[in-house]
């Protein structure tokens, strides 16, 4: 595997199964951030999330396309990248699902629901449910032999 491909196989394995993350767009007032639900399809180094255009999230990626996505869980990643507005009607019908029928009170066919793709470019990790690697970092620490750290790492997705 490349190392590309390595540090996406990661970040996905971090992800996998975390539902929600948080969406942290640029506004006029500074950082705004919001929970998202992330879509169910393989994580290849792009992030979807389905919303509307009546938000304020739509009109700020507009203005300014840098955006970070953070999940919470065992472990935490936070991933930089650049979001865009996708209107694939094909592609909303793929992701749709009856919960987002509920929530927008609208179907995929409505011209106001959006797709937002985040391109990626680079994702931060700590990985503190891995109690091994845990453990290994305090010793490292403890020992004065801490030259690598195998809990925290930046990585580049592009």
């Amino acid at each position: 595997m490349s190392t590309n491909q390595e540090a996406v196989e990661t970040v996905k394995k971090l992800i996998d199964k975390i539902e929600t993350a948080m969406l942290t767009t640029v506004s006029d007032e500074g950082l705004v951030s919001r929970p998202m639900q992330t879509q169910d399809i393989e994580f290849d180094g792009d992030l979807w999330f389905l919303t509307s255009k009546e938000t304020g999230k739509y009109n700020e990626i507009l203005k300014n396309p840098s955006v970070n996505v953070a999940y919470v869980d065992k472990s935490y990643v936070s991933i930089r990248g650049k979001a865009e507005i996708v209107e694939d009607v094909a592609r909303k019908k793929e992701l749709w699902s009856p919960r987002y029928e509920a929530y927008l009170g609208t179907s995929y066919e409505d011209p106001k629901v959006i797709l937002i793709k985040v391109n990626t470019e680079a994702a931060e990790y700590w990985e503190t449910g891995n109690t091994t690697k845990s453990v290994k970092q305090v010793l490292k620490k403890v020992t004065g032999n801490d030259d690598s750290n195998e809990i925290n790492k930046t990585v580049d997705l592009t």
